[in-house]
């Protein structure tokens, strides 16, 4: 529907929209953590509960994830927050509310604090700490020769690390953030700890609203229909408000 999109840098972003009812013109742009990509099962069920309820969302991989183009090795916070800043151009009219888990998280209030276009913030197990997360994770990897968690598709690169230092934290960003804002995060994840959220909700604005899933892991293993629920009535909730 919005043709094809691509970052400041050329690379084509990969995305799949899912339609809702004709006359709706609020949008939920999903974006996915490090190592992952727009089909994560738990991104596309919310955007199928989404597009059930006649509300439309675009699931997006950031470049170099998934099938969009450029190198996985380049992908770091500040390059997909340029990334869903091209997604968002193509959006044009649209009122777009954004949902982000992990490291997207990340990426949606950096990108919010400072983009009048979303009117609306939803982060999932949002990564804040963004240095301490790469350090706690990555302390043993050797940056350019290792791999993100074993995995030999996801390279440990020295930029990513870089730019997770030079961020260092989102949580100074939150009193910039003006726009309606639910955090979720579960109370058994091990990947970004709880404490991120409660961090940065501390310093949120109003209006904001934190949910803690009772069991639930960094990718909402089991409780996928909790979270879907949570933010499906979130959304629902800023629509019928506008």
């Amino acid at each position: 529907m919005f043709g094809t999109i691509r970052n400041i840098e050329g690379e084509k972003i990969d995305y799949t929209f899912h339609s809702g009812e004709k006359g709706v013109k609020f949008i939920v742009v999903l974006g996915h953590g490090v190592t992952g990509n727009k089909d994560r099962p738990f991104v596309v069920a919310l955007a199928e509960a989404l597009s059930h309820d006649g509300i439309p969302s675009l699931r997006m991989s950031f470049s170099g994830n998934g099938d969009s183009e450029g190198r996985f090795e380049d992908s770091t916070i500040s390059k997909e927050v340029k990334d869903l800043g091209s997604v968002l151009e193509a959006l044009d009219g649209w009122n777009i509310l954004y949902v982000g888990h992990s490291m997207g998280g990340a990426v949606g209030v950096l990108r919010t604090s400072q983009d009048p276009r979303i009117v609306g913030l939803v982060s999932l197990a949002g990564m804040v700490h963004t240095d301490a997360f790469s350090q706690r994770e990555f302390s043993g990897v050797t940056p350019d020769k290792g791999f993100m968690w074993d995995e030999p598709d996801c390279p440990l690169s020295k930029t990513f690390i870089d730019d997770c230092a030079a961020i260092g934290t989102v949580v100074t960003r939150a009193s910039m953030i003006k726009v309606p804002w639910l955090l979720v995060h579960g109370s058994a994840d091990d990947v970004v700890h709880l404490q991120d959220s409660l961090d940065i909700f501390e310093q949120a604005n109003e209006p904001k609203q934190f949910v803690q899933i009772e069991g639930a892991d960094h990718v909402f293993s089991e409780h996928t229909p909790n979270m879907v629920k949570v933010v499906h009535e979130w959304v629902r909730g800023q629509i019928e408000r506008n």
